[in-house]
């Protein structure tokens, strides 16, 4: 039977220093790189059941479970813990907050050593490789050799099949959910807006809001706005609010009076207590340059593993459509390595990888038995 676990807290770890420092893949190196990460489950005397987690864009450290004080449990609390598809009670679950990213792990709002300012727009240009390179830090750190297996969604999924790219070896199951190894131009062209609104804010200050005392807030929440759509379906907005508005009669004005639109307002408004805005541009970037079927060495790295990969896609996504999907089964399955495929039926587009549709938590907890 299955449930869910109870507090948990959240650990930090230094993971490096000038005598290793972190060097990223198109240049530049940090000498201090501090992580935030939850554990979840027993490691067993074998220390080979351990699952690595990796969180979507705007994901934390917190996966499951529940904060002393909070109300609000783990963003995969559907997922993860005991009897769930991540069983707490077989497998100890690892879960960090990525490189670059504003909820504990060192990223371009944290200080300089050397200078004892934010990094800001002087932080490194992020790959996928450096986030892998941190997370295989942190497995060292935790005295573990290889993982049963690695679980992601959206761009967790991408951090998961860069792992096998760049250690064949280290990941025995590979979970892909709602992923892509090549973003759509329209994918590129929507962040691209995205992060225009947010460097046009008056509030930006060449990415330097914080020293002032200020926060690009209007161009955030129109960022988020705008992603928001592509994270649910036409069918599902279309049910939940329709065309239904909020003032009376026959008036019309040029303030939000759909409810969709007031849904969206909502949306944005919430992004800002938790997100920031220079954490987005990075990671968007990062996600738009992510190709690494591109790579050379990634034929004959994929050529050698023995990894067993699941992709999972949703038939109402439309960030990450199954084509997408289909694309990077096709790319694996070339060079000969084992892939279970389904698409799967959803009417709550990309964020359904976070939801419980139909099948999809008895396909994982199965290919992970």
């Amino acid at each position: 039977m299955s449930g869910s676990l109870g507090y948990v807290e959240t650990q930090r770890v230094v993971l490096a220093t000038p005598d290793d420092p972190l060097r990223f893949r198109a240049g530049g190196r940090l000498d201090h790189v501090e992580v935030a990460y939850e554990t979840y489950g027993r490691l067993n005397e074998a220390r080979d059941n351990a699952v690595f987690v990796t969180h979507a864009l705007t994901g934390t450290a917190h996966a499951a479970g529940l904060h002393l004080g909070a109300k609000k449990r783990g963003w995969w609390d559907t997922m993860i813990g005991p009897g769930k598809p991540v069983d707490t009670d077989r497998f100890f679950v690892i879960s960090p907050n990525i490189l670059g990213g504003c909820s504990g792990t060192t990223g371009p709002l944290s200080i300089d050593p050397a200078t004892g300012r934010a990094y800001c727009l002087d932080f490194p240009m992020l790959h996928m490789s450096d986030l892998v390179a941190v997370h295989r830090r942190l497995l060292a750190h935790l005295g573990i050799e290889r993982l049963y297996a690695g679980v992601g969604g959206s761009l967790g999924g991408m951090q998961i099949l860069q792992w096998v790219i760049d250690d064949p070896a280290a990941i025995e199951r590979a979970v892909l959910v709602a992923a892509s190894s090549q973003l759509t131009t329209e994918n590129i062209a929507l962040s691209t807006v995205a992060r225009e609104a947010i460097m046009n804010d008056p509030d930006f200050v060449n990415g330097r809001y914080v020293e002032q005392g200020v926060f690009p807030w209007r161009g955030q929440k129109v960022a988020r706005m705008m992603a928001h759509i592509n994270y649910v379906s036409g069918q599902a907005l279309e049910e939940k609010f329709g065309r239904r508005r909020r003032s009376a009669g026959d008036a019309w004005e040029l303030g939000p009076d759909f409810e969709v639109e007031h849904y969206l307002q909502h949306q944005g408004n919430t992004f800002l207590d938790r997100f920031d805005a220079l954490s987005y541009l990075y990671l968007t970037r990062l996600l738009d340059y992510f190709d690494p079927f591109a790579e050379p060495a990634t034929a004959q790295a994929l050529g050698s593993t023995t990894t067993r990969f699941q992709v999972t896609s949703f038939d109402s996504d439309w960030r990450f459509d199954t084509g997408q999907s289909k694309r990077l089964v096709e790319r694996l399955e070339g060079l000969g390595v084992d892939v279970d495929f389904a698409e799967l039926h959803s009417t709550q587009g990309h964020d359904s990888f976070l939801l419980e549709p139909a099948g999809y938590h008895e396909r994982v907890a199965a290919f992970l038995a």
